[in-house]
């Protein structure tokens, strides 16, 4: 027989990922986390990657990509992960330094090549690299938990860094849904995860 969940007798590490098929309670789990971690004094962000996420009617309280504190729970704040609303932000600091640069068309072509599924994917995981590895996150935050998408969508998320690896190694010039490939070095490093605490 399996013991009832108790989240104040789990393992406490900075990073808490609740996965597994929709439905199954991954919100309700890790709201009632974020909830019992809060209520310890520990500073939590709760973190929809769902693009389907119900985080918001949860909390009664609209969220955004960019986290917000929870009035009726001291020390929790929580955002979802719009994935196009992240793919829209992407899209304008991949073209937005060249505007008054280069010709219209071109700019147009550009934001042409970022309008794919492929874009709204990589800018969901831009948000979501985000928010384990920048160090002011970490400073302002005892823990970060994830209430991800149901299991496919999520191992697709996580195999993103992988996939475009090799393709970044072997393309230097010309563009993809990523933006311009020769300035995509930086993006490489930060979906790096490796170094991630």
């Amino acid at each position: 027989m399996y013991s009832l969940f108790n989240p104040n007798q789990m393992a406490v590490t900075p990073f808490l990922f609740f996965t597994g098929k929709g439905g199954v309670g991954k919100t309700s789990t890790a709201c009632a986390t974020a909830v019992a971690l809060a209520d310890q004094g520990k500073k939590v962000l709760l973190v929809s990657t769902d693009p389907a996420s119900n985080l918001q009617d949860v909390l009664e309280v609209e969220l955004t990509n960019d986290p917000k504190a929870i009035p009726s729970v001291a020390n929790l704040s929580a955002c979802n992960i719009d994935p196009e609303q992240a793919a829209k932000a992407y899209k304008e600091s991949v073209v937005g330094p060249y505007r008054g640069k280069l010709p219209d068309a071109v700019l147009a072509t550009m934001e042409e090549q970022l309008s794919g599924a492929c874009t709204v994917e990589i800018a969901a995981f831009d948000e979501f690299s985000h928010l384990l590895a920048d160090e002011e996150i970490l400073a302002q935050y005892d823990h970060v938990l994830f209430d991800t998408a149901p299991t496919g969508h999520t191992l697709r998320l996580l195999q993103l860094p992988t996939a475009w690896s090799g393709f970044l190694e072997d393309s230097t010039h010309g563009a993809s849904c990523l933006g311009p490939l020769a300035g995509l070095e930086g993006k490489k490093d930060d979906f790096d995860l490796s170094g991630a605490p």
